[in-house]
């Protein structure tokens, strides 16, 4: 795993003399992605950087790397996990390779099939490729977008970066690159906690989308999709036996694939479902002891360590855990947050970075179970949303009249789950259209709240007097991967939502926190429920293949019932969860009161104070639970503290 950045001046002119060092500084600011070695490279319009996290041919692998012949020369983040079949295939006919890296097989098949090698590529990947024969430059990035891409063209020059970060340091570069705080990628954050793709929190930002490829040539840009997730069938291609076995085969090749390493590796095991799939496989292909690693709470209700060590028992790996108090992690949470390269306000981020800093201890490389919850309905609000297709056919007076006044008498919790709010939070899913029903049950701050917490004057003027705001155009990212199977024949609502899921939530939630949060460790992380041929088997399936009834992950538990152990069969998804709305009420209460004091927020001018005050006051008494709008809102005053953005 590695960091990438690079500049293109799109008239062909030459870069600048000092070019090399700007994205030297570039890659510098992204060291932790590449410990084990930084290069650069220029010729011409172009000039390219790299920071290397050493996983395949140590030796040999250093970047940026030319061809044989000098004519390409890449930068590439990530892995190829059939890098030696294509490395047989491509020998045979008549390529040449300088060493056995991974990177090495890509300038090849690049070489024999130009754009056309992304349909052979099986892996995790951000790259560019400059070929010096037709002066172009080539970018891609992953079918899942497990690798990031982001950027920037201005002042005739393209550049590109690993992380935002890296990108953004070019303000200083005196090139007159700008950036500047864009007010609907704010807004965007607030709803959804993250900027979605492919926006960026700068407005002269943008983020290459997942399975999508760019080419600069003759001064133009064109970005063209090579993949895309298949949609549901309306039947399956087999009986549920057979599909139970073919389903075993392609995840015990995905982690088989996956554990190819130069260097030491384990898995990340929480006792879940997944993580415990993905441990058991490895065990069945290795023979010695997996390193498996995990992290607890010593506050029983946020606690799964005791599961983890089932899993590792059944498995015989070499076990590696680290027991924390939620004052621990509380006291790590803002720095965590401050350390993410764009404003993402998911706090389980904190356990996510934590668990990579013990596994670095030990290893480089690790595998995880991200991916499954998204493709195989692992969510509560899959089960949500069925109940909420019954729930609307009810009679309006017992919707309105009857049920709300029940939700409002529920006990409100500041611990795990808060049956008042998680009751309020599918309600307002169930009035939700289709389209916005699983992006309403994960919304921090909906549209009315905003309008509400935002300066009348600055949301005048950036946004359009308030229509931004407007459900069509605050979340048209969810509309437009909603709609993206809607003419597919078996795509019913709810398997429209799985899509929503996989290209919104996954893309710029847990992609973004696992690759962050393990980047910073510099550890490789990959996800095996994410190989290409393990995603389009589960989104061909029938729906009721995932969810069954009540019942999720229908397949996925029954093809390896035989694996699991009983333990972690039979029980719930949990995931990693953190005491937020009890730390914003006591240890974190005073960061919240700095950050969000009513001097800083004037400020800024983004903010009313009055109306930030209240919600806090609010939540401090307890009369409403609070906790998703004030962590988005605490997140995005770290990431400012720490960033200093322009507005």
């Amino acid at each position: 795993m590695c960091g990438i950045a690079g500049l293109c001046r799109l008239d062909g002119e030459a870069l600048e003399p000092g070019a090399s060092q700007i994205v030297k500084t570039m890659t510098d600011r992204m060291a932790w992605r590449g410990p084990d070695g930084d290069g650069q490279w220029g010729q011409g319009p172009v000039c390219l950087g790299h920071r290397r996290l050493s996983i395949i041919d140590i030796a040999g692998g250093a970047q940026p790397m030319l061809s044989p012949d000098g004519r390409f020369c890449t930068v590439f983040n990530g892995e190829i996990y059939n890098f030696r079949e294509l490395r047989q295939k491509l020998a045979a006919s008549g390529a040449v390779f300088l060493n056995n890296s991974d990177t090495a097989v890509l300038l090849a098949a690049y070489a024999a099939h130009g754009p056309d090698c992304l349909k052979y590529l099986d892996g995790m990947f951000a790259f560019a490729i400059w070929d010096s024969k037709e002066r172009t430059l080539f970018c891609a990035r992953d079918h899942f977008g497990k690798k990031p891409f982001y950027y920037t063209v201005q002042n005739g020059i393209f550049a590109f970066a690993s992380e935002l970060g890296a990108l953004a340091s070019l303000k200083a570069a005196g090139l007159g690159f700008s950036f500047h705080l864009a007010p609907h990628a704010i807004m965007r954050y607030l709803a959804y906690e993250y900027v979605p793709t492919p926006h960026a929190i700068y407005g002269e930002a943008a983020v290459l989308e997942p399975a999508h490829c760019l080419m600069l040539q003759k001064g133009e840009m064109k970005i063209s999709r090579y993949w895309d997730l298949p949609a549901p069938e309306a039947d399956p291609w087999a009986s549920e036996e057979e599909l139970c076995e073919e389903l075993y085969r392609l995840m015990s090749q995905a982690v088989q694939k996956r554990m190819i390493s130069d260097v030491p590796l384990g898995v990340f095991l929480s006792g879940g479902i997944d993580s415990t799939i993905v441990a058991g496989l490895m065990a069945e292909h290795s023979s010695l002891p997996v390193q498996s690693f995990s992290i607890g709470f010593r506050e029983a209700s946020y606690d799964e360590s005791a599961y983890a060590r089932i899993a590792a028992k059944a498995y015989g790996t070499d076990h590696h855990e680290r027991i924390l108090s939620a004052a621990e992690c509380a006291d790590q949470l803002p720095g965590i947050a401050g350390s993410m390269d764009t404003p993402m306000a998911d706090a389980s981020c904190a356990p996510t970075w934590l668990l990579s800093g013990l596994a670095r201890e030990d290893v480089t490389v690790a595998l995880g179970g991200d991916g499954s919850d998204e493709l195989w309905a692992g969510y509560e609000h899959y089960i949500g949303f069925k109940i909420a297709l019954w729930y609307n056919r009810l009679p309006a007076w017992l919707r309105e009249d009857v049920i709300r006044r029940i939700a409002a008498r529920l006990p409100a919790s500041a611990g795990y789950i808060n049956p008042r709010l998680a009751v309020e939070t599918f309600l307002a899913g169930a009035r939700a259209p289709d389209w916005l029903r699983v992006q309403t049950m994960l919304t921090a701050i909906d549209g009315p709240m905003q309008g509400a917490l935002l300066e009348p004057e600055w949301l005048a003027q950036n946004g359009d007097g308030g229509d931004f705001l407007r459900p069509e155009r605050l979340f048209a990212p969810t509309r437009r991967q909603y709609e993206h199977w809607q003419d597919a024949p078996a795509t019913t609502p709810l398997a429209r939502a799985f899509h929503v899921y996989v290209r919104q939530f996954l893309l710029d939630d847990i992609l973004v926190k696992v690759d962050r949060c393990s980047m910073l460790h510099s550890l490789e992380v990959r996800a095996p429920f994410l190989d290409r041929h393990v995603a389009e088997f589960a989104a061909k399936l029938p729906l009721e293949y995932k969810l069954r009834g009540f019942k999720r992950k229908y397949l996925l538990k029954r093809a390896f019932a035989g694996l699991l152990p009983k333990q972690i069969l039979k029980r719930n998804k949990r995931g990693f969860q953190i005491p937020v709305a009890g730390w914003l009420r006591g240890k974190l209460k005073p960061l919240l009161l700095e950050l969000l004091s009513g001097q800083r927020l004037r400020s800024q001018g983004i903010f009313r104070p009055e109306q930030v005050q209240k919600l806090m006051a609010e939540h401090f008494s307890g009369a409403r639970d609070l906790r998703k709008p004030l962590w988005t809102l605490l997140v995005l005053q770290i990431w400012m503290e720490r960033n200093r953005p322009d507005f």
